[in-house]
């Protein structure tokens, strides 16, 4: 489907702002290497071939008996023993990284966190587990709970808003009652009595934050239909007997859309580092899991070993400077100055 000329000069205009266009794929290819962290960085071999046949753990879980060991116990390739069985009729093939973000290193020099050596990259922390896989897969959980929370969020906040400034009335009344206490409930002290109930988990956080996260894009949809309401195509829709529902999507959420996706990047960046606190604080994902929180609240209990600190920040950094960009590049491309100042200057 071809874009509108309006849009068409919105993306020119976001590629003329390189730092937000040179983000914005930046970005999504680190984004899109961290979904095969399982190919970068794991202790399963990405293939072994033995006895002619390929076989591929990294898929699938194969027992010692299968390599020609006693047991039919999972096969576990760091074992000498079985390396040595395998390598006498076949090879395996060993991802960048031989560890996973829970593998424990035993074969350490020195007593963990260890510093950044050829065996590991990014040093190990106070379990002896790899930072720089612990990096990979922890940013990956970051950016997908974000994202989630974000789609969630959106999709929650524009209805909201949307059935409040459509309607309006004693609808709209009572709704921003409703947001206002809603908005004031301790957060914080709901995820602290979860957390003695049940452990928190990947889904059971984010059902709760998104619960209290879509209210953020509520007031800026409701005021964009409280104002396109009035509009006389608006109003002759109506009298033609085109029902509410499709005024709503067709004729009304285009232009409240483009206020909220100039909040989108923004939005993310905040998801992110809202995991990331809750984790510091011990109030996010389970223990053991690859997490950017986990690793800054390691970074402060070890300052002796800053490069757990440092990785963990430097990455957050990172990342939240590419949204940042984004997000920027977006707002200046929905603007229309900036959009049809910049069309005409090329011209």
């Amino acid at each position: 489907m071809p874009l509108s000329q309006i849009n068409q000069r919105r993306l020119a205009s976001f590629k003329r702002n390189r730092r937000g266009y040179w983000a914005f794929w930046i970005f999504i290819v680190v984004y899109g290497f961290s979904l095969g962290a399982e190919f970068i960085a794991n202790d399963q071999p990405l293939a072994v071939k033995y006895d002619e046949q390929w076989y591929f753990p990294v898929f699938k879980t194969y027992s010692e008996s299968t390599f020609g060991g006693d047991l039919g116990f999972t096969a576990d390739y760091t074992d000498p023993y079985l390396t040595d069985l395998i390598n006498e009729k076949g090879s395996l093939y060993w991802p960048i990284v031989p560890f996973s973000y829970d593998t424990i290193d035993f074969d350490l020099q020195s007593s963990p966190p260890s510093a950044p050596s050829s065996r590991h990259w990014l040093g190990t922390d106070d379990q002896g587990r790899d930072v720089f896989a612990r990096l990979i897969y922890g940013f990956r959980i970051s950016v997908s709970f974000g994202l989630l929370l974000t789609i969630f969020s959106t999709l929650i906040g524009v209805s909201a808003g949307a059935v409040q400034g459509y309607f309006g009335g004693l609808l709209d009344l009572l709704a921003q009652r409703f947001i206002e206490i809603w908005q004031g409930l301790p957060v914080l002290y709901l995820l602290i009595i979860m957390a003695s109930i049940i452990q928190p988990g990947f889904v059971s956080l984010l059902v709760l934050m998104t619960l209290f996260s879509w209210t953020s894009l509520v007031g800026v949809v409701r005021a964009e239909f409280l104002r396109a309401r009035n509009f006389e195509y608006i109003r002759a829709a109506k009298a033609l007997g085109v029902g509410n529902l499709t005024i709503m999507i067709r004729h009304t959420l285009p232009n409240a859309m483009v206020a909220t996706v100039t909040f989108l990047p923004f939005i993310l960046s905040g998801s992110v580092t809202t995991l990331t606190g809750l984790d510091f604080l011990g109030l996010g994902l389970p223990p053991g899991s690859a997490s950017l929180g986990e690793m800054l609240k390691q970074g402060r209990d070890n300052l002796h070993a800053p490069w757990l600190g440092l990785s963990a920040f430097l990455i957050l950094a990172f990342m939240l400077s590419l949204l940042v960009f984004v997000g920027e590049g977006v707002r200046d491309a929905l603007d229309p100055r900036k959009t049809f100042a910049g069309n005409a200057s090329d011209e």
